[in-house]
Formats: structure tokens, sequence, C-alpha cells
């Protein structure tokens, strides 16, 4: 009887044990899954304020500042434009200018 006792009661020390260290890890996840959700939440308001960074960079008006002012561009007039054709042998005859009668 007392080695069905001291089995028992090694049984149920090495329940309690494992109890303990279920629980431990249990915690220890749970904590991890709580940072994980706080990391995602944070990245999301970054992506977020990226998007908006981007669609204010790659607005019009800008875009066209920019090639003025660092690639020295300017805007294209009828005087300034060349029109090339291919192949070079086949020009067609000069258009009439608009509002002029044929």
């Amino acid at each position: 009887m007392t080695r069905l006792a001291i089995l028992l009661l090694a049984a149920v020390i090495a329940s309690a044990l494992a109890l303990v260290r279920v629980q431990y890890d249990s915690r220890r996840l749970f904590t991890e899954l709580d940072r994980a959700l706080a990391e995602a939440r944070q990245l999301e308001v970054e992506r977020a304020r990226l998007e908006v960074d981007k669609r204010a960079g790659a607005t019009s008006l800008r875009v066209e500042k920019l090639a003025r002012e660092k690639l020295a561009m300017r805007t294209v007039t009828p005087a300034i434009t060349e029109y090339v054709s291919w192949p070079p042998a086949a020009r067609a005859p000069a258009a009439a200018p608009t509002g002029a009668a044929p």
C-alpha cells in the first residue's frame, strides 16, 4: 500500500509541475501574441501614413514642379514641338492650320 501511495504522490507532483509549466507557456505565448498584435497595428498605421505620403507625392502639380526645378524641363508648346515621321522618305504633306478654309 505504501508503494502505491508513493507512486500516486509522484504522479500528482508530476501532474502539478506539468500544469505549472503549461500555464507558464500559455502566459508567455499570450504576451507574445499581444505584442505581435500591437506591432501589427503599428505597422498598419505606418502603411496608411506612407500611402498618404505616396498619394501626396504623385500629384501632377508636384511632378510638374520637380520636372521644372530638378530636370530643367519646360512646358510643351507648338513652337518647340518637332514632329517626326517614319520612314523619313514617306513624309506627309504639311497640315493646314486649324481654322483655315480648305
